[in-house]
């Protein structure tokens, strides 16, 4: 019986770790990108209840964990909530509350500036997804 449970819980781990990266190109700057988003997010009605400074910490503490590669030359992940399409897809199915609250990062390194956001399970939390592509296309083309 162990066993089972392991196989069962290894098969999730790796269908967990399969999720992917939606990357959309931003023609301009960082700096105009994050306000986009934000602008885009808030356009919707929405709130953001927190920004995360993930470029920050990751430039901040490279060298206290013995790394000197630059991943991100900024990197900020905006985290929000809609209640209508959350409602939605948890009176489908109260665990997509595991996918909740949803994020849209904004990234630059040597390629260039991006938006994205992690793809979603098929299914009612593709209504999440779409909301997301939905806000990051506002985005893009403002």
């Amino acid at each position: 019986m162990k066993q089972i449970i392991l196989a069962i819980t290894l098969g999730l781990a790796s269908a967990a770790h399969a999720e992917t990266a939606i990357t959309v190109p931003f023609d301009g700057s960082f700096d105009d990108a994050a306000f986009a988003v934000e602008s885009a997010i808030v356009g919707k009605g929405l709130v953001i209840d927190y920004v995360s400074h993930t470029g920050e910490m990751l430039n901040r503490t490279g060298a206290d964990v013995g790394s000197d590669v630059e991943l991100f030359k900024e990197a900020d992940i905006f985290i929000f909530c809609s209640a209508v399409v959350s409602r939605e897809v948890m009176e489908t199915d109260p665990m997509n509350i595991a996918h909740c609250p949803y994020g849209i990062f904004v990234a630059e390194n040597a390629d260039g500036v991006m938006i994205g956001y992690r793809e979603y399970p098929q299914g009612e939390m593709q209504k999440v997804q779409a909301l997301l592509a939905d806000i990051i296309a506002d985005a893009v083309e403002n």
